[in-house]
């Protein structure tokens, strides 16, 4: 079989996701488990959403639309950008994907980050392209080694903002200072997945900038918007970049319900006040419990928390899950000693953390 498969697949490390509700009650035998592991909208889905998707039911015999018209028309009236400089996907893993693709030759490299979402190395050695991860500093993308870091190979630069799994983020005048030394031979990517949840004053607008820099934004109704099961997500750009993109794109990739879930959860705007007032609560309560058990976290903007144990986190979350909580450990990004945990509703949040004193 090895000899089969392509040799650099055989040096990929596949992606671990976060083990499903059903999974972990069939495993241990019990009911009424919580998940707060996979950065999921704790409400759910609007109810809007979920109604556009039973009256779109009878065309789900027809392929859906290609190019995303509707949708496409209400994400460019609320951001107020051109239509073009839009492209949308089967989540963002796939406009991630698409980009590699469309901009990266052979010779070419990524640079990114060490610690930060793993589908950036993984697209693109499957691609067959060559990466390069530099650590972060202080648990923050250190923007002056990738700028000294980039060489003649340098082609695509993935920056998450805020990074997942640290919250952390640029700031505004950071991020506008980096993108003015890049070459204009290079591209960045800067993936705001969850910027519906940040509240920092001085997080980057960055937005405008689109026109003027060779700049690339992702976002995704898998997180706030709670669509994570229907795959969607979306890219920002000059609709040059957008017009090469679409010559990768496959032509039927996002699903008629997705699209009408999202323009409908899109105008939902009562939710998403709601989903994100009630994050930005908890998560101070977080850290206010941690405080209290002097447990050492990282300041969040996003919908989880990284914190630090002085045990093998992956232990710690193994107990957990016993106790019907699931949490992430964060081994695959080499933080033995960190887990990662998604906001949950109140009673969720105040159940982990019982479950958790016990346990240290």
């Amino acid at each position: 079989m090895r000899d089969i498969v392509r040799k650099d697949i055989n040096q990929i490390k596949a992606y671990i996701p976060g083990k499903p509700i059903d999974l972990v009650q069939r495993e241990f035998g019990i009911k009424n488990a919580i998940k707060l592991g996979s950065n999921e909208n704790a409400f759910g889905a609007s109810c809007k959403a979920k109604q556009a998707i039973k009256n779109n039911l009878e065309e789900i015999f027809r392929y859906p639309d290609g190019t995303c018209y509707y949708l496409r028309k209400a994400v460019a009236k609320k951001l107020k950008i051109n239509p073009k400089s839009l492209i949308f996907g089967n989540g963002s893993d796939e406009i991630i994907d698409i980009i590699i693709k469309t901009f990266l030759n052979p010779d070419e490299e990524v640079l990114t980050s060490k610690t930060t979402f793993v589908e950036y190395e993984i697209i693109a050695k499957a691609n067959g392209a060559k990466v390069k991860c530099l650590p972060l500093r202080n648990f923050r993308y250190d923007l002056s080694a990738i700028k000294n870091n980039i060489s003649k190979k340098t082609k695509i630069i993935f920056i998450a903002n805020p990074n997942n799994p640290t919250g952390t983020y640029v700031t505004h005048q950071e991020l506008l200072n980096f993108l003015k030394t890049i070459p204009k031979d290079k591209l960045t990517v800067i993936d705001e997945a969850y910027i519906e949840f940040v509240d920092a004053k001085n997080f980057p607008k960055i937005i405008n900038y689109i026109k003027t820099k060779n700049l690339i934004i992702l976002r995704t109704f898998s997180k706030a918007y709670g669509l994570a099961g229907l795959r969607i997500g979306y890219a920002i750009a000059n609709p040059q970049f957008i017009k090469a993109m679409e010559k990768i794109r496959q032509p039927f990739n996002v699903n008629s319900l997705a699209q009408r879930a999202a323009e409908s959860a899109l105008g939902d705007k009562s939710f998403i006040k709601k989903t994100r007032e009630m994050v930005i609560k908890e998560r101070k309560k977080m850290y206010m419990a941690f405080q209290a058990m002097k447990i050492k976290y990282l300041p969040s903007q996003a919908n989880f928390v990284m914190f630090r144990t002085n045990k093998d986190g992956l232990s710690i979350c193994k107990k957990l899950l016993k106790q019907g909580v699931i949490v992430r450990d964060l081994k695959q990004y080499k933080l033995d000693n960190y887990i990662r945990v998604t906001i949950g509703k109140p009673n969720e949040n105040k159940l982990f953390i019982q479950k958790l004193k016990k346990i240290i």
